[in-house]
């Protein structure tokens, strides 16, 4: 039975490629990844992090690349100031994720935006079928 019939095409791609979601991070940067049948979503928590301080990228061989550098937040410094909890650390540390994408999207109209903590990059897929990639080789008796 073939691994298209077992699994749907991104979780086939995890399962059986390699690594096609990395994530380095000094926090985590939750992700939900949802297909429509015009574009691939993918929505990250950002909490604290701007716009300026977001980097989204296309590399080579279809790969999204995004990249999250937080600055410190103000800390309080005053010598008659107590802390009693400090849970929530003293910075918004950075992260990195990066994805392979399928190959029938448009990687040159990719959308992104930051609201509400969120950072939403759509996609759109290119509904023009590609050329097939299979190329037959020439079989002589001497190389």
């Amino acid at each position: 039975m073939a691994a298209d019939s077992i699994f749907g095409y991104p979780l086939r791609r995890f399962l059986w490629s390699p690594p096609i979601f990395r994530e380095w991070s000094g926090s985590t940067a939750l992700m939900d990844w949802l297909e429509s049948p015009t574009a691939h979503i993918f929505k990250i928590n950002v909490p604290g992090f701007r716009k300026e301080d977001i980097k989204v990228q296309i590399d080579e061989g279809h790969v999204l690349q995004i990249k999250g550098e937080g600055g410190k937040e103000e800390a309080y410094h005053a010598k008659d100031t107590v802390w009693h909890v400090a849970e929530r650390g003293t910075g918004k540390g950075d992260f990195s994720r990066e994805i392979e994408l399928p190959e029938n999207v448009k990687v040159d109209q990719i959308k992104a935006q930051v609201e509400n903590g969120v950072l939403t990059i759509v996609v759109p897929k290119d509904a023009t079928p590609k050329p097939s990639k299979v190329r037959n080789i020439n079989i002589t008796s001497k190389l």
